[in-house]
């Protein structure tokens, strides 16, 4: 059976071959001479619960409803209009003037254990099941977010256990 050979760029016209022996420079530096665009994620929470629609228009196809306090993540922006991810994945329109900007995240774990201090040894100050809403109150630094339940409990989550930070 014959085997199909790459082509080298010593076979491939000259400005080609160039420029595939540059990139393979590049490659091997580990791409350090490549611009890296950073762009932030931003996340948001829904005000008061909100319908998702399949187009950016108030007369346009209703798909769901997210209650008070789900954060998103906004995608793009158009006329008023945000098309957002939802915790689920989803991707949908909505109104810029449902979202907050209070920020919270959403639990993702089975059983998130909510700890005085940012340290697995810190003692619990309480727990929160999958879909549970909690205010931000700081960013997350180290691996953990310090978070706030609606009751009024306080405490650091792991932030591989909540969505929208």
């Amino acid at each position: 059976m014959k085997r199909a050979r790459r082509p080298s760029p010593q076979t491939l016209p000259a400005p080609l071959g160039r420029a595939l022996l540059n990139l393979a420079a590049l490659a091997t530096l580990g791409g350090a001479a490549l611009p890296v665009a950073a762009q932030a994620i931003e996340y948001r929470s829904v005000g008061a619960a909100a319908l998702l629609r399949a187009q950016p228009a108030t007369d346009a196809e209703a798909l769901y409803r997210l209650r008070p306090g789900t954060p998103v993540e906004i995608v793009v922006r158009e006329d008023g209009w945000l098309r957002v991810r939802d915790p689920e994945g989803g991707l949908a329109w909505v109104e810029g003037s449902a979202l907050s900007t209070r920020r919270m995240v959403i639990v993702t774990a089975e059983r998130a254990l909510v700890r005085r201090a940012p340290a697995e040894s810190a003692a619990p100050a309480f727990e929160a099941t999958r879909h549970v809403v909690l205010e931000l109150l700081e960013p997350a630094s180290q691996g953990w977010a310090r978070v706030r339940h609606v009751e009024g409990f306080e405490g650091f989550v792991r932030a591989s256990e909540v969505w929208g930070l």
